[in-house]
């Protein structure tokens, strides 16, 4: 079984996360906005009751050594409600700026609130990326059959997240994303590395890059 498991929006509470994943040996990939990371962390808005805070820009390669990043846009906007020429600076800017921040291929796409349209796709494919996630959970496992619109097996906190990794086994592929900031508590956390963990030792399973469900290279 091929895992995978993206975190979006860059956030202190990954610096608890990445932690977590190097002791249990998980791959995972964070998407990121590269233009909202101002060069020390600063405070982003709240989240039931907890204060969110953004990444300093200083310490993201850090923080992320060892894991994939990929490309969020520059800012977090609704790509499909702006001009077409807006929306494809957003994308360009933001692979742009994340490859020279992290000297590493930038290769994966997430739309920011899962939210596009065909022009908005088709940008994303002009500007080099080999996939693009959506938020919309795929009916059954994970659906890779438009790599400009995939859709993944459920976010991390689905209350049938097991169920959903139970009906991925025929495809191979069990692919979950969310934010770690939804991490509230520590019986979130507690639960999610117990998770993990079960993951990790199902027979077989081998954690994967979202962009390496998907064949040929980018443009």
């Amino acid at each position: 079984m091929k895992l995978v498991q993206c975190w979006d929006d860059g956030v202190s509470s990954d610096v608890r996360l990445v932690s977590l994943l190097r002791r249990h040996g998980a791959r995972a990939t964070f998407n990121l906005n590269a233009g909202l990371h101002a060069r020390e962390r600063q405070f982003g808005w709240h989240h039931l009751g907890t204060e969110v805070w953004r990444l300093g820009r200083d310490e993201l390669r850090e923080v992320y050594r060892g894991f994939s990043v990929a490309n969020h846009t520059l800012t977090h906007p609704h790509l499909e409600q702006m001009p077409i020429e807006a929306a494809t600076r957003e994308i360009r800017e933001g692979r742009a700026q994340l490859q020279e921040l992290f000297d590493q291929p930038v290769r994966g796409f997430v739309y920011p609130f899962g939210t596009f349209n065909d022009a908005v796709a088709q940008a994303v494919r002009d500007a080099g990326h080999a996939c693009a996630r959506s938020t919309h959970s795929a009916p059954a496992g994970v659906d890779t059959i438009d790599a400009m619109a995939a859709a993944p097996s459920c976010h991390f906190l689905a209350p049938d997240f097991w169920q959903r990794f139970d009906r991925a086994r025929p495809t191979g592929v069990f692919w979950f994303w969310g934010h770690s900031h939804e991490l509230v508590d520590e019986a979130m956390w507690t639960a999610f590395e117990a998770s993990l963990a079960r993951l990790c030792a199902e027979p077989g399973a081998q954690w994967c890059d979202p962009t390496e469900l998907f064949d040929g290279d980018s443009p």
